[in-house]
């Protein structure tokens, strides 16, 4: 059956959140004390989910004390198909029993061209028509390091703009295009310098005070005038780097205008315009890529996370005219996963047969409205906000002092309690935003209605238990 079936044929119930159930504990088991013993400081997820996983399926996980839990973090993302899908599964079996190679550098191999050809007829007609494709090391951050790199080589130009709230990844030149300031502050100067921040279009706390139609014209105004002043003080950039929806920086979705704007003033002013679409791309918006819902062509594309099919793979697209870096000028051993290559091409298949694209748009529109519902009874649920199923929920202080906007300050103290009382009752969600105020839904894209109701039930009553410990 075609996950479309399961498309919204009602609408949601009021969810009443329920007084008593039976909630998970959480002690540390013989496997989180070894690596909270053994490994790194740097780890981040085990420690707001304590979990030691042994199995899943779909949208779920299975914990080494036979506990069970909807998985809506799903890799951040990556898991487009959920856990070990049929699909996924038989394409690895396949590699395997017909003894393909496994490694190949960037050789050639018909897996690999059966990628490509996949992922070319993913993309709109008038960029597939001049793509280049560049096979990076295994991960977004590195993909978005060759984006720099041929978009400098190709402009001669040494600048970059991103924006505030940005993320693209955690090595160093990377990290010089990210917003949050937490990561990049131990380390001083970064080897990356020449970055330009930007105000983003984030509409609940507009950087401008106004929001609306006049946030965005006043938001383009200024990056108009950034790059045509004589006098603004920054030179003209080889790129623009930004997330049509930004996902760690709070699941802020850019003004589809004010992206239009942006592909229009770049384009005039020759500077390339680079969408990162590592977290948005592969259906999770409702389009195959995000930026389709401008109907803009970026001049390059990022991509990683899903494209693998839940195993490592990172690729940049670009147009050709950027296309005059010298051979060698980015490489990577783990550039030729021909397992993650052939995961990759069943999960584009199924994304299209199964028509995932309006399914994540169904699914996104019933969790919204769920969400909504529960807005009335909890206040502290500022803004809902998203696309698809790549959704959020900023949390806020009803009683504080309202911005400039009239919208009430961020309480960025519920939001790890409601991530708690989530998981006490078997749900996965995790944070983002600024001071991580932002509870993020970014379930696997093969969710049925049935679940969604339930992911709304469980979060609708971690509200009630999280709200009253305040």
């Amino acid at each position: 059956m075609s996950v479309a079936t399961s498309l919204i044929e009602d609408q949601p119930a009021r969810i009443v959140p329920t007084p008593a159930e039976m909630l998970y504990q959480f002690n540390e088991s013989p496997l989180l004390a070894r690596q909270n013993q053994q490994e790194s400081n740097a780890r981040s997820y085990p420690r707001r989910i304590p979990l030691a996983l042994k199995r899943a399926k779909g949208i779920y996980v299975e914990d080494v004390e036979g506990r069970h839990f909807i998985d809506c973090l799903a890799g951040a993302g990556t898991l487009a198909l959920g856990h070990n899908h049929p699909v996924v599964i038989e394409a690895i079996r396949q590699v395997l029993s017909d003894e393909l190679p496994l490694h190949t550098l960037d050789l050639t191999t018909p897996v690999k061209d059966q990628f490509v050809q996949n992922l070319f007829g993913l993309l709109p007609p008038a960029l597939a028509a001049e793509a280049k494709i560049q096979f990076c090391g295994p991960t977004g951050t590195d993909a978005v390091e060759a984006a720099l790199k041929l978009v400098r080589t190709a402009t001669g130009r040494s600048t970059v703009l991103s924006f505030q709230g940005g993320y693209h990844g955690m090595s160093q030149g990377a990290l010089s295009l990210m917003g949050s300031l937490g990561p990049k502050k131990p380390l001083g100067a970064l080897l990356s310098s020449g970055v330009q921040f930007m105000p983003y279009p984030y509409d609940y706390r507009c950087p401008f005070g106004l929001g609306g139609a006049q946030g965005v014209q006043v938001n383009l105004n200024y990056l108009e005038n950034l790059l045509n002043d004589p006098e603004a003080g920054v030179q003209l950039p080889a790129a623009v780097i930004v997330e049509v929806v930004q996902g760690e920086g709070g699941v802020i979705p850019a003004d589809l205008d004010w992206l239009r704007g942006v592909r229009r003033i770049t384009e005039k002013a020759g500077v390339a315009l680079i969408v990162d679409e590592i977290q948005s791309g592969f259906a999770r918006t409702g389009k195959m890529f995000a930026f389709e819902h401008a109907g803009i062509i970026p001049d390059v594309v990022v991509m990683s996370k899903a494209i693998g099919g839940s195993l490592p793979l990172a690729v940049v697209v670009y147009r050709d005219w950027l296309d005059t870096w010298l051979p060698g000028a980015h490489a990577g051993t783990f550039r030729g996963n021909q397992m993650a290559m052939a995961a990759g091409s069943a999960v584009m298949r199924y994304l299209v047969e199964h028509k995932v694209c309006e399914h994540a748009t169904a699914m996104g529109e019933r969790l919204s409205e769920h969400l909504r519902i529960l807005q009335r009874d909890f206040p502290h649920m500022g803004d809902i906000r998203g696309r698809g199923l790549m959704l959020g929920v900023e949390l806020v202080d009803p009683s504080g002092a309202p911005d400039a906007q009239g919208h009430p300050p961020i309480l960025a103290a519920l939001a790890p309690l409601v991530q708690r009382e989530c998981l006490k009752r078997g749900l996965i969600l995790e944070l983002g935003g600024r001071h991580g105020s932002v509870v993020r839904f970014l379930p696997p894209l093969v969710i049925t209605a049935a679940e969604i109701d339930q992911v709304a039930g469980i979060f609708g009553r971690a509200m009630t238990a999280a709200t009253a410990s305040l």
